[in-house]
């Protein structure tokens, strides 16, 4: 139990959590009830960051300190190390500095930035004090929004490359279907896990998710088994959201966060309405579904 954990760690005390969204209000809640005043609480989930502010004030009343801590790496964390997005206060980050850093990936893990110089900061061993409560998170929570974003621009890329052979086949003529003008320009039958690999080597858009996304397809060059039915678990819609509150321009990372609600059949109904106005206005008879 977290109060057999609690009695069994000397004070002050610091205890990491790191559950599944949803619950961890309430182990946190749980936990403040078995420590005391100048322990530490580390919560390295994907909270959200407005959360991390309630929560520290409350826990602030019973001397007990949060730091929030947006954790990137994935499954590979364990060998890469993890990046570390600390938020919170400072006494505490520097108590617990050792531990952060025995996490995070080190400076070998990238090669130094061009006219950084002297003793490499925090950030260049990978993990970083970002600011006071909700930082960290915040941080983190712009983190997977942009990741949204790479991972959309790069899978609709591929899209427009597995279908350069469209020129190849029989063009619907008729007034339901924009004829291709030119067939013969699109008769490409692209090697695309090829590509990816290809990318992967002095490009411009060479990364670590690059060499997922050719990993996969060597495991699975026709994502044989895959749906198309991609999952949002919270931080693309805070990110837009705080875009939209501060006034700042994101189209490309709501495009991505609409792409993935449109994955899961939520645009079904809009494009029902939209061919039933096609059909009032012009007499418009759906197509068969080719797919």
């Amino acid at each position: 139990s977290l109060a057999e954990l609690a009695d069994k760690l000397k004070g002050p005390r610091a205890v990491w959590v790191m559950v599944p969204a949803g619950i961890t209000g309430r182990v946190i809640d749980e936990l403040a009830s078995v420590l005391s005043g100048g322990d530490i609480i580390i919560d390295g989930g994907n909270s959200f960051y407005q959360d991390d502010l309630d929560r520290s004030a409350a826990l602030s009343a019973s001397g007990i300190r949060l730091l929030d801590v947006g954790t990137s790496g994935g499954v590979f964390g364990l060998e890469r190390g993890f990046c570390l997005m600390v938020g919170g206060d400072l006494d505490a980050f520097e108590r617990l500095e050792p531990i952060f850093q025995s996490l995070a990936p080190g400076v070998q893990a990238a090669e130094r930035t061009p006219g950084r110089d002297g003793e490499p900061a925090t950030a260049e061993h990978g993990y970083m004090h970002c600011g006071p409560s909700g930082a960290g998170h915040f941080v983190k929570m712009v983190h997977n929004g942009i990741e949204y974003g790479m991972m959309a621009a790069m899978a609709e890329g591929l899209n427009v490359l597995k279908h350069a052979g469209v020129g190849l086949g029989d063009s619907a003529v008729d007034a339901e279907t924009a004829p291709l003008r030119r067939p013969e320009h699109y008769r490409y039958e692209l090697d695309i896990p090829g590509v990816t690999e290809l990318w992967r080597r002095g490009s411009v858009v060479a990364s670590w998710l690059l060499d997922l996304t050719a990993g996969a397809f060597v495991e699975n060059p026709n994502m044989d088994g895959f749906a198309g039915r991609v999952s949002d678990s919270g931080e693309g819609r805070w990110t837009v959201l705080s875009a939209i509150e501060e006034g700042v321009p994101a189209p490309v990372l709501t495009a991505a966060l609409f792409s993935r609600f449109s994955s899961r059949g939520r645009d079904e109904f809009a494009n029902r309405v939209l061919s039933a106005m096609r059909q009032q206005f012009g007499g418009h008879e759906e197509k068969p579904d080719s797919r």
